[in-house]
């Protein structure tokens, strides 16, 4: 079983809460590793502050930067977004198992 953290899944959904992270996210999933200039070209943003979400991506730990000369490569790391689906999928549980006994009480018997 997963030890959820609760620091680690607040980095996490903080991250992801944003859409611009969001994209930045989707964007390393159909090309696992891109430059900074690279992720940054199909944004309406500056340089500067696609900097910025990629800081708060790197704090929460989904991605990884790594300088080779003068390019700073992205790459996505998908272990906090596992440990969040975990977090989200009991709590999923829960409610649908709630929801279901709830409905057996509510609906008519045939």
């Amino acid at each position: 079983m997963v030890k959820f953290e609760p620091d680690t899944l607040d980095r996490t959904f903080a991250a992801l809460s944003d859409p611009t992270r969001r994209a930045l996210i989707a964007r390393l999933v159909a090309e696992p590793t891109l430059s900074v200039s690279d992720l940054a070209r199909p944004l309406p943003m500056s340089l500067p502050a696609v900097m910025k979400h990629l800081d708060v991506l790197i704090d929460a730990g989904l991605v990884t930067r790594r300088k080779t000369g003068r390019t700073v490569d992205c790459q996505l790391n998908a272990e906090p977004m596992k440990a969040a689906m975990e977090w989200l999928d009991r709590h999923q549980r829960f409610w649908t198992q709630s929801l279901d006994r709830l409905a057996d009480l509510v609906e008519p018997k045939p």
